[in-house]
């Protein structure tokens, strides 16, 4: 999924101009994971660069973070296909955690009682914007 967003920002004293900023996104949905889990990796890199993200996920030892590192492989392939970016002048703008359904299971448990398990899932998104000079 790639959206284009479009920001005012305001510089140094003058009107406020309108820049294109352009950001690919890329949605991991239905994880098989807790958000909390994911969400401890996710503040790991953000706001950091995509080179450095990807060095930083490769080298922590969580679960998680083989599925973020995927996920900022493919928002980086939606940038460079969709809006001819350079993939090394990217950041990681927004990356947000999200609760998805829960299956719930149940196991036996002592004199004849069932025990509910929680299988939780969540939706991961990563948004990537372009390192402005300046």
């Amino acid at each position: 999924m790639v959206a284009a967003k479009t920001e005012k920002k305001a510089s140094g004293g003058e009107a406020a101009e309108d820049r294109a900023v352009v950001s690919a996104r890329a949605t991991a949905r239905y994880v098989r994971m807790s958000a909390r889990k994911l969400r401890l990796v996710a503040d790991l890199v953000r706001g950091r660069g995509v080179s450095e993200a990807r060095t930083l996920l490769a080298f922590t030892p969580k679960r998680g973070s083989k599925v973020i590192d995927k996920l900022i492989a493919s928002a980086v392939a939606n940038a460079e296909n969709n809006y001819e970016l350079s993939g090394d002048e990217l950041y990681i703008k927004r990356i947000y955690v999200n609760e998805g359904p829960t299956l719930k299971r149940w196991r036996a448990r002592a004199l004849g009682r069932a025990g509910r398990i929680n299988k939780r899932t969540c939706h991961v998104t990563v948004e990537l914007a372009q390192v402005e000079e300046g």
